[in-house]
C-alpha cells in the first residue's frame, strides 16, 4: 500500500476494503483491512467489518478472532457476539461459542439471529434439548428464518420426534433448494418406514448432485438395506459423469470395503488411476485395498513407488509391514506416524499389537493394567433394563444392516441412541453415566502419556451410543476399534442360553483383525452377563464369537474427552 493511504479514516479504509471485494478482489480487501487495523489498531467497526469478509470469504476460524476482538474493543455490542459465536461454531469451536453466548441471554431475549446462533452451537456439542428451545425461541420471533426451521427440523430427526417429516416438510416450503433439508426429509422419511419415499428423494439427490457424499452414502445404505448385491452401483455412474472427482472414489472403495469387499474396492481405484495417475492419494487407497483382499505382491508394489511423509501412509504401510512379518519396521513407521498425530486410536491399536509381537514390555503398560477393562454391573434398578430392553426390541425391529459397520448379520439402530426423547432410553444414558464413574474410579493412576489415562480425570462425554441386535446362526462383530473414542463399551440388554463353558457369544478384547493374519489369542475374554457393561480402551481391537441360537442385544457406546 502506498504512503498516500496513511492518515485515512477508518470509514474511508472500509469503503476502499468494499471497492475492492465487489471488483472481485477478497485478497486485496483482506490487505486493505490488514493496513487499516495497522493504522487504526483495535478499532471495533473495523475488526468486524474484516471478520464479515472472512467469513464471506470462507476462513471462520480468522473471523472468529477478529470478531472476539472486536467484541472486546466494544464490550456488550450482542451484534458482534452474535458474529464471534457464529464463526466459533464454524470453526469448530461450538463450545466456545455457546459458553460466550450465556452472557447476552438477556440482551438477546427478542433476537432471532441471537437464538438461532446459540442454538447452533448447543447442537454441536450435543446439547439438543436446549438447542431445540432455542431454535424454537427464534422462530417464535421469526417463523420463517430458514435455518432454524431446519437446525429445528434437523434436531427433531436426531431426537426421534414424529413430527420430525413435517418440519422438514415447513422447512423446505420456505427454501425448498437446499439439498441438506431435501436429505433430512428422506432421512425422516426413512426412519418413519417410508424406505420408498425415501429413496425416491435420494434417488434425485443424486442423480442432481452426483458427487454430494452424503446423498451418495445415503442412497447406498438403502440400497443396501434392500438386499441389493450391488448397493453402490450408483457411485460408478456418479464416477462416469465426474471422471476427475477423486473424492467419489474414496467413498466408494470405503463402502465396499466395509462388508470385507476390499478386492472389489482395489478394483474400483485401481480403474481411477488409470484417468487420475498422478494421484498419489489413489495409489496408496489401492495399495490399502489390496493388502486387506491378500494381495501382499501387489500392496508392496504400491507401497514402494510411494513418496508421501504422511500420517495415512505410515499409518498404512504398518499394517502392510505386520502382515509381511516385518514388526520392527512397522514400528519404526507407527512411531512416524504417531509423531504427526500422538493420540491417534487407528495408530496406537495398531502399536499395541507391535508391541505384543516383538516382546517390548509397553504392551503391558498400554492393555494390560489392572483396571483397563473390566466387566461391571449396571448401576441401575433392574426395571430401567427391562424397560429399555423393550423400547430397543421395537427399534430393531424396523432397523437394518447397516453400512460399514463391523456387524456381519443382525441389525444396529439409527442416529444416536440417547439423543433419542425415549425416557426409557435417557434413564439408561444415566445409570450408564453413573457406572461409568465407578470405572474411572478403578482405572489406574493418570499418565499424561496413555492414550486413555490421560483423560483420566478430566471432563467425559458419551460420544456415540447404539443398539446392535444379533440372532443364533452366524451374526456377530468382527475384529475392530472405534476411533472416535477413548473408552468404549457394550451393555448387554439380553443373551441367548448358553452353558458356562462354551465359547459362543464371547467379547473378545485385544485379538487382531482377520485381514493382519496373525495368531495372536485375545488379551481378555469376557462372558457377557445381562445387566453388564464390558468396558475397556478404544485402542483394543475387540469383536465377538458367533452362537448357535437364541438372541443377543446390547447397547454400546463411545467416551471421548472434552
Amino acid at each position: 500500500m502506498s504512503d498516500r493511504r496513511t492518515g485515512l479514516s477508518p470509514q474511508a479504509w472500509h469503503e476502499r476494503a468494499v471497492a475492492a471485494e465487489r471488483g472481485g478482489s477478497p485478497a486485496e480487501a483482506i490487505a486493505i483491512y490488514r493496513e487499516a487495523l495497522a493504522q487504526h489498531p483495535g478499532h471495533a467497526d473495523l475488526l468486524n467489518s474484516a471478520g464479515n469478509l472472512h467469513m464471506r470469504s470462507g476462513d471462520p476460524a480468522a473471523a472468529a478472532e477478529l470478531f472476539t476482538q472486536a467484541l472486546a474493543a466494544r464490550p456488550g455490542t450482542l451484534a458482534m457476539a452474535i458474529n464471534a459465536a457464529v464463526a466459533l461454531t464454524r470453526a469448530g469451536r461450538p463450545r466456545e461459542a455457546a459458553a460466550l453466548l450465556e452472557d447476552f441471554t438477556r440482551a438477546g431475549a427478542r433476537d432471532p439471529r441471537f437464538h438461532s446462533a446459540r442454538a447452533n452451537a448447543l447442537r454441536a456439542i450435543d446439547r439438543l434439548d436446549e438447542a431445540a428451545d432455542a431454535y424454537d425461541s427464534a422462530l417464535a420471533l421469526d417463523p420463517a428464518r430458514v435455518l432454524a426451521l431446519h437446525g429445528r427440523a434437523r434436531i427433531a430427526l436426531e431426537r426421534a420426534e414424529p413430527d420430525a417429516p413435517a418440519r422438514f416438510d415447513h422447512a423446505l416450503q420456505v427454501h425448498n433448494a437446499d439439498p441438506n433439508a431435501w436429505l433430512g426429509k428422506a432421512q425422516a422419511l426413512d426412519d418413519a418406514g417410508d424406505a420408498q419415499g425415501a429413496r425416491s428423494i435420494a434417488e434425485q439427490l443424486v442423480a442432481q448432485a452426483p458427487g454430494w457424499h452424503d446423498g451418495l452414502r445415503f442412497l447406498a445404505q438403502l440400497r443396501l438395506a434392500a438386499g441389493e448385491r450391488d448397493f453402490a452401483g450408483h457411485l460408478a455412474e456418479a464416477s462416469r459423469q465426474l471422471p476427475q472427482d477423486e473424492g467419489i472414489v474414496f467413498l466408494h472403495g470405503e463402502l465396499l470395503a466395509g462388508i470385507d469387499r476390499n478386492a472389489e474396492a482395489a478394483d474400483i481405484v485401481r480403474s481411477a488411476r488409470r484417468r487420475l495417475p498422478d494421484q498419489e492419494r489413489l495409489a496408496l487407497l489401492e495399495a490399502i485395498y489390496a493388502g486387506a483382499a491378500g494381495d501382499d505382491a501387489g500392496a508392496e508394489v504400491l507401497f514402494a513407488a510411494l513418496t508421501a511423509d504422511s500420517f495415512e501412509r505410515h499409518l498404512h504401510e504398518a499394517r502392510h509391514r505386520i502382515r509381511q512379518g516385518e514388526h520392527d519396521r512397522a514400528e519404526t513407521l507407527l512411531a512416524k506416524a504417531l509423531a504427526m498425530q500422538p493420540w491417534d486410536i487407528g495408530a496406537w491399536a495398531l502399536r499395541g499389537i507391535v508391541w505384543r509381537l516383538i516382546g517390548d514390555r509397553r504392551a503391558d503398560w498400554l492393555h494390560e493394567q489392572a483396571g483397563l477393562h473390566a466387566l461391571r454391573p449396571l448401576e441401575s434398578d433392574p426395571a430401567v433394563l427391562d424397560d429399555a430392553a423393550r423400547v430397543l426390541h421395537r427399534l430393531h425391529d424396523r432397523s437394518v444392516f447397516p453400512l460399514g459397520q463391523s456387524l456381519r448379520g443382525g441389525t444396529q439402530t439409527r442416529g444416536r441412541l440417547f439423543h433419542r426423547m425415549e425416557p426409557e432410553l435417557r434413564r439408561l444414558a444415566e445409570a450408564i453415566r453413573t457406572t461409568l464413574e465407578v470405572h474411572r474410579a478403578g482405572l489406574p493412576a493418570t499418565d499424561e502419556t496413555h492414550p486413555l489415562l490421560r483423560w483420566r480425570d478430566r471432563p467425559w462425554r458419551i460420544e456415540g451410543s447404539w443398539s446392535v441386535r444379533l440372532a443364533g446362526g452366524g451374526d456377530h462383530h468382527t475384529g475392530h476399534i472405534h476411533p472416535q473414542g477413548i473408552l468404549s463399551s457394550a451393555l448387554y440388554l439380553e443373551l441367548p442360553a448358553l452353558g458356562e463353558e462354551t465359547g459362543e457369544a464371547l467379547l473378545e478384547l485385544g485379538r487382531p483383525p482377520a485381514d493382519l493374519r496373525l495368531d495372536l489369542p485375545p488379551l481378555a475374554v469376557f462372558r457377557p452377563r445381562s445387566g453388564h457393561l464390558a468396558l475397556f480402551p478404544s485402542t483394543l481391537y475387540h469383536g465377538t464369537t458367533p452362537f448357535g441360537a437364541g438372541r443377543r442385544m446390547t447397547v454400546a457406546f463411545d467416551v471421548t474427552g472434552l
